[in-house]
This record gives structure tokens, sequence and C-alpha cells, in this order.
């Protein structure tokens, strides 16, 4: 529940979400990020195959083949 209306009001006014998306700036935070994460050593993974089996397994659990669902009685 919105218990200053005002301020609310105000808020959503200036919000970005006004602004158009700014594809340059998130490729740029995305660097940014990209390069943090190297910083701190957490990319690249130092076993980019592990738990592979694990996302094969799942893909494969939700991968609907064509023919799914076409022996079943129609109503």
């Amino acid at each position: 529940m919105i218990k200053d209306r005002a301020y609310w009001e105000a808020w959503e006014a200036g919000a970005p979400l006004r602004e158009p998306p700014d594809f340059e700036r998130a490729l740029a935070l995305m660097d940014d990020f990209l390069e943090y994460a190297r910083r701190l050593g957490v990319f690249p993974p130092s076993d980019p195959l592990e738990g592979i089996e694990h996302k094969i397994a799942v893909a494969r659990k939700l991968h609907a083949g064509s023919a799914a669902g076409k022996d079943r009685a129609r109503t």
C-alpha cells in the first residue's frame, strides 16, 4: 500500500521507465560486469563443462517433439 502518494507520483514522473532504452549504455554495462567478473576470478569458469550432464537432462525433459500429444484421445 502506498502511504505517501505525492512522493510516489513524483518518483513515477521522473522514473527511468519513462526514458527509452539505451542500447549503447546496456552494452557498456555488460562489458563492465564482464570485466568485474574476470577481476573476481569467477569468469571464465575453471571447468566450462561442469554440470553439462544436468543441463542436457533438463533440456531433454523440456523438449517436446513434433509428435507430442498426438497419441492422446480427442475430446
